[in-house]
């Protein structure tokens, strides 16, 4: 029996998720790299979560359920106390990754031996709430792979107000990096996944695929004019928490920029949510 450390650890951090849980489930074990570990974190979930994991007869998948409720920020934090593979990823129990993700995406970190790259991160599928294909998210004005400047990649998502390296879904990168990054930090909650990203690439470039290799679903749920406004200031409260920790200082034209943009943002979702979400 090999009990080898796998290459892949994947973890799906869940609460109230049976709904798409199964789903997010098959596109790991799907996956044309196999060398794999899938762990369900289930953080008390009062439904069925743990008899859909149970119906997988899959030996790299592994159910583990919270002694007590964590929240968010602690059970993404229980899943990286609890993965053992070469490189991580964090999957959304409503997300799906393409076949090849864990394949193109470690590809690209193998292929850095001076290990310069602190993460992979790819374009991705937005789904609606039954899984249909409602548009496109990639990295603006980038069309094919390539290695972007950690410090022109921060700047850009400073200036557009926004997360332009995506949902945790689509992002790779060395477990062994993440341990001396530390761990996951919601003080500002909607950008907890941008806060992360920030401070990996404290370390080193990002290495861009162009290939949507990961969907985000979204749903009604998810969205209220209120929330817009809390993602809109979270955003700029975690700029001002963080500018004097980052390697390029934001000036006032980048702050001014973010916050026109986060207010843009606010809009442009709320206009997508009210035609696609109806």
């Amino acid at each position: 029996m090999n009990t080898s450390p796998p290459l892949v650890s994947v973890c799906i951090p869940t609460y109230r998720g049976g709904v798409y849980l199964a789903a997010a489930i098959e596109s790991v074990l799907k996956q044309t790299l196999t060398d794999l570990e899938l762990i369900v974190i289930d953080d008390q979930s009062p439904d069925d979560t743990e008899a859909i994991v149970r119906g997988f007869d899959d030996p790299r998948l592994r159910y583990v359920r919270n002694e007590r409720n964590l929240g968010p920020q602690g059970n993404w934090n229980r899943c990286l106390e609890l993965a053992t593979g070469q490189y991580f990823k964090l999957l959304p129990h409503d997300d799906l990754l393409d076949e090849r993700c864990l394949e193109r995406q470690v590809g690209a970190l193998e292929a850095d031996a001076a290990e310069r790259l602190a993460l992979v991160f790819s374009s991705r599928h937005v789904l609606g709430p039954e899984g249909q294909k409602l548009t496109w998210r990639g990295y603006a004005g980038q069309r094919s792979d390539a290695v972007l400047d950690s410090k022109v990649l921060v700047r850009a998502c400073i200036r557009g107000g926004t997360n332009l390296i995506g949902e945790p879904g689509a992002v790779l990168f060395r477990r062994s990096l993440g341990l001396r990054t530390g761990p996951f930090d919601a003080s500002n909650p909607y950008v907890i996944d941008l806060d992360y990203w920030f401070r990996l690439l404290a370390h080193g470039d990002a290495c861009y695929l162009a290939a949507p290799l990961a969907s985000f679903r979204v749903s009604r749920q998810q969205w209220s004019v209120e929330l817009g406004r809390r993602q809109a200031a979270d955003f700029m409260a975690f700029l001002l928490r963080i500018s004097a920790q980052l390697a390029v200082r934001p000036s006032k034209l980048d702050l001014l920029s973010a916050r026109i943009m986060a207010t843009i943002n606010n809009l442009a979702r709320r206009v997508f949510y009210s035609v696609y979400l109806r």
